[in-house]
């Protein structure tokens, strides 16, 4: 009997060579060197595509955000000019909370210089935020977009929600010391990554290292932006007496690879930044990220019964990118195992009915979901009946 029929609950491909989809020079896979230390309260290095954690230290631990905070507050902004809520061009009147001659929280910290009465457009404004890291531009924003901070700040603890940090809290939409309001290393590589995959018009603001406003014009206060080694196009600074010296940084290098460091509690401002340059240059150096596997594309066809059509693509929903030791992927390997001994109509687009396992040397390194690719209804009557027959069939004589 031929047996090509009945699914396979387990097959072994070698990516590099099966796949096809990437091509890896050769080199020796070696264990790169220990991450370097930083001089922080805490610290993360993160890839962007898949996520994977190259060094930490502290990363969970809670501590004042600053600025940092306008990270949050960018992706709020963003997301509403993405659905349309606001535009661009449209244009905000500045209330006196606004307003540092009338506001003491905002006296002596980071100022767009607004004054109440004027009319100042989003754009203007999201560049104020974002590029001068202005307190009262984000409060004018904070107010245009929600109607209110409090209003704006429970936006921004809403996406904390969906995007499941259990170690951020919000109370202004600024960052200026607050009681209570916390957040993480981990947690900020988190919503810088969704910063940068979710409103990437926004995040496209944060590569400016200068802008103009009354005719004054300052400089934006991330310097890797001028660094000549790294390719740094984000993200945010952040001073507090509370918090000391912050700052999130991501950069590109190796054909597309991105990371993201943040480094909390640094002692001084030149610190943030040279730690922040040397843990990202230790990451370019010993890691590579690439994705032999991509959404949407088949990785296995299977048997599916009872069902419309007899056979369904099956693959990954997101790209599945693979961080790995520079030299290490060529000898990547990805295996599959379906959840049950049968595919069985109707299956859901993107339903998971199994895991793939990344190995290297036998051990699992990397998993992802397993999904249906393209919808199966219920197939007709006949069909229905061919399909009970052949799995009676089966289950006579094993496989």
């Amino acid at each position: 009997m031929n047996n090509d029929i009945f699914p396979q609950r387990h097959t072994t491909l070698t990516l590099g060579a099966l796949l096809v989809l990437v091509l890896i020079p050769a080199a020796r896979a070696e264990t790169p060197p220990a991450a370097p230390e930083v001089n922080a309260k805490a610290f993360i290095l993160m890839d962007y595509q898949s996520g994977k954690v190259l060094a930490e230290s502290n990363a969970d631990m809670r501590l004042d955000p600053a600025s940092l905070t306008k990270i949050m507050s960018s992706y709020v902004i963003g997301q509403s000019l993405k659905a349309k809520k606001i535009t661009e061009q449209d244009k905000v009147t500045i209330g006196k909370d606004a307003w540092a001659t009338g506001n003491p929280v905002l006296r002596g910290s980071s100022l767009m210089f607004l004054k109440p009465g004027e009319q100042v457009s989003v754009a203007d404004l999201n560049n104020g935020v974002v590029i001068q890291s202005g307190n009262d531009a984000s409060i004018a924003l904070a107010d245009y977009v929600a109607g209110s901070q409090d209003a704006f700040v429970s936006l921004m603890n809403k996406y904390v929600d969906v995007m499941g940090l259990k170690n951020t809290h919000f109370l202004t939409v600024h960052g200026l010391d607050a009681e209570g309001q916390y957040s993480t290393a981990r947690d900020m590589a988190i919503i810088s990554q969704a910063l940068i995959r979710d409103v990437p018009d926004e995040y496209a603001l944060h590569k400016q290292k200068e802008f103009t406003y009354n005719k004054i014009k300052q400089l934006n206060r991330n310097r890797l932006l001028w660094n000549s080694t790294l390719s740094v196009d984000g993200i945010k600074t952040g001073y507090t007496d509370g918090a000391g010296h912050n700052l999130v940084a991501s950069a590109t290098a190796n054909g597309g690879m991105r990371l993201i460091s943040v480094v909390l509690g640094a002692p001084t401002d030149g610190v943030r930044f040279r730690e922040s340059e040397k843990i990202l240059t230790w990451g370019f150096n010993f890691y590579e990220t690439l994705t032999p596997i991509t959404a949407g594309k088949p990785f296995t066809r299977q048997r599916v019964w009872f069902g419309d059509r007899s056979e369904v693509d099956l693959g990954v929903a997101q790209d599945a990118s693979i961080t790995l030791p520079k030299g290490q992927m060529k000898n990547l390997k990805a295996s599959f195992t379906l959840a049950s001994p049968h595919l069985e109509a109707p299956l859901a687009r993107h339903q998971v009915v199994g895991t793939i396992d990344f190995q290297l040397d036998g051990k699992v390194v990397e998993q992802r979901p397993l999904v249906v690719l393209d919808e199966v209804q219920k197939g007709g009557f006949f069909r229905n009946i061919w399909d009970w027959i052949l799995q009676t069939i089966h289950g006579w004589f094993g496989k």
